[in-house]
């Protein structure tokens, strides 16, 4: 799973992806100090593959991990060349979701690059750079298909028609995901990597003494009213938080975070609302040499989550043998497990859980 980070500059991009993947990006109180995109990768943190490893006596873990990419800040004409220009724009069309971070906090040593402190404004500046994008790349469609149109081939005119009504939306300034798709849409839509058709997420950066209560903050309160509207996941963060819990041990971190009232680290909620929004999954494989963690979209069927493991193992599919991490950890061992009728047979059309622990037996 790849999330990019975004947003206008001086929010505190760098500073949380400094925190979250304790990487030395640059932080500093200036635009465009992340030149070229920052790419850090974090566990997924998950106490199950742990006690699997414990219950199996695994040599080692694997646990599942989520690729953060930090996008140098976005300013108004970025889409025609303003400050970094189209640069960025390649590396949020390779993410699986984009975290729009934005600043919800007041400090007067800190530019803000639009002179106040505005979420709204702050999200469309945005939002507009990401729709001309898009419209430029719908545009290109349009010459490559126009000749098939003309000629009257069938395909080029269900694709006219689909991306004139992506147009439209863009057009009127919203995002490419608003426009319903059938599954063979979908794939045309694909093809175009189209920036706003990706999910969002937004983050709020609130200061210090808001985070164990953002009702008291009316920035995140406007930023949370609006993305309830738009149906996608808000979550506050402190990237200052962050930044200090990231230098500190484990047990540490956790009274430090406790003594503050805050309940959840920022890098633990991200990843959370990261799996939500894209609707993912973990499934275990676990034994003597590892125990491990696969990440799986829901309504995947046992012969594609196999074939996350190995290609040889999704083609060769015969049967899963499953178990809940849940019956797993009540009977206490695989073979108590396995005499209390808890070991599941499944086939083809087996839809994956959340917590399935699976050895895929298979033949080529």
């Amino acid at each position: 799973m790849k999330i990019g980070i975004v947003g206008l500059p001086n929010v505190g991009k760098s500073t949380l992806f400094n925190a979250i993947t304790k990487s030395k990006a640059p932080a500093e109180n200036y635009p465009f100090c992340t030149i070229d995109p920052n790419v850090g990768v974090v566990t997924v943190p998950d106490d199950r593959i742990g006690r699997l490893a414990v219950l199996e006596k695994s040599e080692k873990q694997v646990p599942a991990i989520v690729e953060f990419v930090d996008i140098a800040g976005l300013v108004k004409g970025a889409s025609k060349g303003e400050g970094l220009g189209n640069k960025f724009l390649s590396h949020i069309r390779e993410v699986d979701a984009i975290a729009m971070v934005v600043r919800c906090f007041e400090d007067p040593n800190i530019i803000h690059v639009e002179g106040t402190i505005n979420p709204i404004r702050d999200i469309e500046i945005i939002l507009t750079e990401l729709c001309l994008a898009d419209l430029e790349t719908v545009d290109k469609r349009f010459q490559r298909i126009e000749k098939g149109k003309k000629a009257g081939d069938k395909e080029a005119v269900a694709e006219w028609d689909l991306f004139s009504a992506v147009k439209k939306v863009l057009e009127e300034g919203k995002p490419a995901i608003a426009v319903e798709a059938t599954p063979d849409q979908e794939k045309k839509l694909k093809e175009l990597s189209l920036l706003t058709r990706k999910p969002f997420m937004f983050v709020g950066n609130v200061a210090e003494g808001d985070l164990a209560d953002v009702s008291k903050n009316k920035y995140y309160e406007t930023l949370l009213k609006y993305a309830k509207s738009q149906k996608s996941s808000c979550l506050p963060i402190s990237a200052k938080i962050e930044a200090e819990v990231a230098e500190l041990p484990e047990e540490e971190a956790v009274q430090f975070l406790t003594d503050l009232g805050i309940k959840e680290r920022g890098l633990h909620a991200i990843i959370r609302k990261a799996y939500e929004t894209l609707g993912q999954i973990s499934f275990f494989t676990a034994g003597p040499m590892e125990s491990r963690a696969w990440t799986i979209t829901r309504g995947t069927l046992a012969p594609q989550a196999a074939g996350k493991i190995h290609s040889d193992i999704e083609r060769g599919f015969i049967r899963a043998e499953v178990y809940s991490f849940e019956d797993l950890m009540t009977a206490g061992t695989v073979v108590k497990a396995r005499e209390a009728g808890k070991l599941r047979t499944e086939g083809k059309e087996y839809v994956m859980k959340d917590g399935d622990v699976v050895h895929f037996r298979f033949a080529v």
